[in-house]
């Protein structure tokens, strides 16, 4: 076996087990100790691989490394999930649209005695891994770039009733919740038909911006949560107008 296809092989295997001792390298190539140990020094020399003491790992490409989601405004969004949280009563059944609040809302909620419905497919993902018992994902086609699931056929929805339904969005003035995405809009549209109480979540920095379609009237939202942040005329303007508001 010439060297290069050695070396092509003995990277196949790393692929494959991440991590392989001398002794492994030697019996799956039939090589000596000598060439077991030269290829290693070479291919760690190119960047290929990573010599370790006896051995060889595995060199993890960067390409295959997710940078951690940057989430605007955590800290306050973080707030904002805990105080909504505090509404939820056991046995409720709640209604959860998608975003980064709503994961957040999500992981307060994880464990408690409550059914939690949504589309958002990564919520649903952190609910089931977290041990959730009562997680209904709506049905219908799996959109890749919405990561939601969406259907024509509403018949699946109708079915499920819930206390709360809490949604966000790109801006929220006295007409209304605005939202700027018209598929996942239209995914929530009979979802909020199902609910008793309308509760938006809303970090301060979109309170008084008119972005994308009205979503929802203002007289037809039953709470807003948002930061403690939020600028004290909006809010003024918003209560004058009915809005029940908590700030987080």
């Amino acid at each position: 076996m010439n060297e290069s296809y050695r070396h092509k092989e003995l990277l196949q295997l790393l692929e494959e087990r991440k991590a392989l001792s001398t002794a492994d390298i030697m019996q799956l190539l039939d090589v000596s100790p000598a060439t077991a140990r030269r290829d290693i020094s070479k291919l760690d020399e190119q960047g290929k691989l990573k010599k370790v003491r006896n051995g060889a790992e595995a060199v993890v490409s960067s390409k295959n490394i997710k940078a951690p989601k940057k989430t605007n405004n955590a800290e306050e969004k973080k707030r904002i999930a805990e105080a909504a949280s505090r509404l939820c009563k056991e046995g409720e059944s709640l209604i959860l649209t998608c975003g980064s609040t709503m994961e957040m809302l999500g992981n307060a909620l994880c464990g408690k005695k409550l059914q939690i419905i949504t589309n958002y497919l990564p919520l649903a993902n952190q609910l089931i891994e977290g041990s959730h018992d009562d997680v209904v994902i709506m049905g219908g086609q799996y959109n890749k770039n919405k990561k939601v699931m969406l259907s024509l056929n509403t018949q699946n929805e109708i079915i499920y009733a819930a206390t709360t339904m809490f949604t966000s969005g790109k801006g929220l003035t006295t007409e209304g919740l605005f939202k700027t995405d018209m598929i996942i809009a239209n995914a929530e549209q009979q979802m909020a038909m199902q609910a008793e109480r309308y509760v938006v979540l809303l970090d301060s920095t979109k309170l008084g911006k008119k972005v994308g379609m009205l979503f929802k009237e203002l007289d037809k939202i039953d709470l807003l949560i948002t930061g403690k942040e939020a600028d004290p005329d909006i809010i003024q303007e918003l209560r004058e107008n009915g809005l029940d508001i908590i700030l987080a």
